[in-house]
């Protein structure tokens, strides 16, 4: 097994890590518990979650290995939206994001043995304005349906975008400048 473990099935996840420089590591996919208390902000949520996969995967992991574990939300007036369970659940939540801004958070745990570090990454994304037949057109694509908020902004959901403010890579589910200062922390300089 590698030296770093990433704790996420999420191919762009994957990608992200490889995009920067990062390639020599495994992937552990732990069983967590994802509960959370709703009334939490948002970006406590994700650390919670992310911290809570992390401790999963180092009960599967060898001593030394470091462990990245990340958790991404999407939320709309403090609504979270995760994946859609079907077509309808996707079209409601795309009509309530269409010409409205909303929050994406990213909470990241690194760790090995005994040190723990969670940061959390928060993004504000802002979709055009939307016709039902636009909606219905990208969730014929298929992307909608195994995404939470039920777009992919590096997919055809980028058309679906206006504007965002904040980290472009959180919104894909890890923020890479944010992780590659954890990971300086912890002795893995990406810029070495």
């Amino acid at each position: 097994m590698e030296r770093i473990v990433l704790a996420s099935q999420s191919p762009r996840r994957q990608e992200l890590l490889h995009r920067i420089g990062l390639h020599a590591f495994s992937i552990l996919v732990p069983q967590a518990d994802e509960s959370y208390d709703p009334s939490l902000p948002p970006q406590e949520i994700v650390a919670s979650i992310s911290a809570k996969k992390a401790a999963a995967a180092a009960a599967l992991c060898r001593s030394g290995q470091l462990i990245i574990a990340a958790d991404t939300m999407v939320f709309l007036d403090d609504r979270r939206l995760g994946k859609p369970r079907d077509r309808e659940e996707a079209f409601a939540m795309l009509s309530a994001l269409s010409g409205r801004e909303h929050l994406v958070c990213t909470g990241v745990t690194l760790r090995r043995d005994g040190a723990v570090s969670t940061e959390t990454e928060s993004t504000w994304v802002r979709f055009a304005p939307l016709t039902p037949e636009q909606i219905r057109w990208y969730i014929a694509t298929g992307e909608s349906m195994d995404k939470a908020g039920a777009y992919g902004i590096q997919e055809r959901g980028a058309l679906l975008v206006e504007s965002i403010r904040g980290d472009y890579f959180n919104v894909m589910g890890l923020p890479v400048r944010r992780l590659a200062g954890m990971l300086a922390a912890f002795g893995v300089d990406l810029m070495a």
